[in-house]
C-alpha cells in the first residue's frame, strides 16, 4: 500500500530520509535501509541535498525500492531542465518508485562545487503541473506517451516566523495542492506549542500535514539553530537540556523520539530527518515507540 493511500485511510505513516552516499559505494546505504526494513512506511532519499553532490535520488529510490521499501525521492528543478526532469520521472515510475516531494532546493550558492551553474526551467508550481500533463499522457511540449505514470505527491512548506509569514505560506500550500499535492511536509518541529498552533490553522488546507523530525546532535547545533533559524523556536528548556545531559548525543535521540511519540497524538505522519547519522535510526525509533 503506497504512502497516499495509507494516509487516506487515516494510518500514521512514518518515513525516514536516507541520503544517497558520495560515490559508488552503496553498501553503508544498503545496510542503513535494511536496518529500518519492517519499522517505517518509506524511505525518502533527497536529491543532492544542502547542495552536495551524491549519487542522484532516482539511483537511491531504485536501491530502496530493490530491498522491498516503499522509495519516495524529491525533485525540483534547480540542476535540471525540463526535458531532463521529465525523463526523469519516467524512469521513476519505471523502476517503481511512485512517491515524490516537490521542493525548493537549496541556493546553488550553498553547493559544495562552487562553479555549478542553476537551471531552474521549473520552479515547485511548474513542476508540480508538469507531473500531472505527464500522468494525463502529455508531455510539456503536447506530445503523447506511450504510456502514462503513476505517482503520489507531496510537497514542502517553507519556514515561516510570524504569523504573515504563515499566511503567505499556507496560500502557497494551496496553490501547491491545487497543483496536484495531495500531502504537505513541514519544517522540522522543535516546539510541540507552535507546532499545535500551527496545525490548528492548516487545517484549512484538507490534505495530510507531515511534520519533519529533526536529530539534533549537540548543544552547538541547538545553539546555533536557535540564533541564525529563528523559524525553528528552539526554546531556552531545550538547549539547557542538551547542555545538562552528561551524554548529549544520546540526550538528542531522545529528545527526537519524544517529539514523534507527541506528534502520533496531533497529525497523520512524520518524516524522520538525521543528516548523516541514518545508522541511528533504529536508536531513535526504539526511543519513540516505533
Amino acid at each position: 500500500m503506497n504512502i497516499q493511500s495509507q494516509l487516506q485511510k487515516g494510518k500514521f505513516v512514518v518515513l525516514a530520509e536516507m541520503n544517497t552516499p558520495k560515490g559508488v559505494d552503496i553498501s553503508q546505504f544498503i545496510t542503513n535501509v535494511r536496518r529500518i526494513k519492517g519499522r517505517v512506511d518509506g524511505v525518502v532519499v533527497p536529491d543532492m541535498n544542502n547542495g552536495v553532490m551524491r549519487m542522484s535520488a532516482l539511483a537511491g529510490g531504485a536501491l530502496v525500492q530493490q530491498q522491498g521499501m516503499e522509495p519516495i525521492i524529491t525533485v525540483y528543478g534547480r540542476d535540471r531542465n525540463r526535458m531532463a526532469l521529465q525523463g526523469d520521472l519516467l524512469a521513476a515510475h519505471v523502476l517503481g518508485i511512485q512517491g515524490l516531494i516537490v521542493v525548493q532546493g537549496e541556493a546553488i550558492s550553498q553547493s559544495d562545487d562552487r562553479k555549478a551553474v542553476p537551471v531552474d526551467d521549473l520552479d515547485e508550481l511548474g513542476l508540480l503541473s508538469a507531473i500531472q500533463t505527464l500522468q494525463k499522457g502529455k508531455d510539456l511540449a503536447g506530445f503523447d506517451l506511450a504510456g502514462s505514470p503513476e505517482f503520489q505527491v507531496g510537497c514542502h512548506l517553507a519556514p515561516y516566523t510570524d504569523e504573515a509569514g504563515l499566511d503567505q505560506q499556507l496560500a502557497v500550500a494551496r496553490q501547491k495542492i491545487a497543483a496536484g499535492a495531495g500531502f504537505v511536509v513541514t519544517p522540522p518541529v522543535y516546539n510541540l506549542e507552535h507546532f499545535d498552533r500551527f496545525r490548528q490553522k492548516a487545517a484549512s488546507l484538507q490534505v495530510p500535514i507531515i511534520p519533519s523530525v529533526f536529530l539534533i546532535k549537540s548543544v552547538a547545533v541547538a545553539r546555533y539553530m536557535a540564533v541564525n533559524e529563528p523559524w525553528s523556536m528552539i526554546s531556552d528548556a531545550l538547549i539547557r537540556r542538551f547542555r545538562t545531559s552528561s551524554d548529549r548525543e544520546s540526550e538528542g535521540i531522545k529528545i527526537a523520539g519524544e517529539t514523534v511519540a507527541a506528534l502520533r497524538k496531533m497529525t497523520q505522519g512524520v518524516l524522520i530527518q538525521t543528516m548523516g547519522w541514518e545508522h541511528q535510526l533504529p536508536d531513535l525509533l526504539d526511543a519513540a515507540g516505533l
